[in-house]
């Protein structure tokens, strides 16, 4: 009895199943025929299901175009901002390949300070400099402050500690290498000596420095 109750169940469901596919093929075959006849044959129900349908259609073609036209907008967008950001750092390799002949030239110069007879090269050497500087500003390079400023591993590297009784821990006291900022990204940081020990008669001012200066 329970197989029979079972069988029957199974093949109601499956004549539901077939119903509702007929049904449905009857609708689409409806549909099918109503396009293909000619407006003028069309009866009053069949235009206006005919309309509805062409309704619908031109409805999902628009905002499959709204779609189309906001994904175009964003890759523009992205386009344009990787763009920027591609122009804005395109001369941080040249820009680092030139940074050691900025540190040579800065060595010389000091090395030539007390040289009376190197007076002339020193001159020119100075010249030099200055004309790389200001090249370099305009693309954006700057400085990193360093002696004098409180010890920040975001724009300094520590070589090794200095005993001061003048400064308060962690001030920058010499500077071994330049540090430098391309619009305003981190590209070498300053190479520095720091203090291990300081006078308490410097207060407890602990205001943040400045980092970068107004220019190379």
């Amino acid at each position: 009895m329970v197989e029979d109750k079972n069988d029957i169940a199974v093949n109601s469901e499956q004549s539901s199943a077939e119903e509702r596919r007929g049904v449905s093929s009857k609708k689409e075959e409806q549909t099918r025929k109503t396009e293909e006849k000619p407006l003028e044959k069309l009866t009053k129900a069949e235009l206006i299901q005919k309309v509805k349908s062409l309704q619908e259609e031109v409805q999902k073609q628009y905002e499959l175009y709204l779609r189309s036209q906001a994904e175009i907008e964003n890759i523009k967008k992205r386009t344009a901002k990787e763009k920027q950001e591609w122009v804005k750092y395109a001369n941080e390799t040249l820009i680092k390949d030139v940074l050691p002949v900025m540190d040579n030239l800065e060595k010389a110069i000091s090395h030539s300070q007390n040289e009376a007879s190197l007076e002339a090269l020193r001159e020119g050497v100075e010249l030099t400099l200055k004309g790389l500087k200001d090249t370099l500003k305009k693309s954006g390079l700057e400085e990193i402050k360093a002696v004098g400023e409180k010890f920040d591993p975001s724009f300094h590297e520590a070589v090794s500690e200095a005993e001061d009784e003048n400064l308060k821990p962690g001030t920058v006291v010499h500077e071994l290498q330049k540090g430098y900022i391309l619009n305003n990204r981190l590209i070498r940081p300053s190479m520095v000596v720091v203090s291990k020990s300081g006078s308490s008669n410097r207060g407890s001012d602990d205001k943040e420095p400045e980092r970068v200066s107004e220019g190379i």
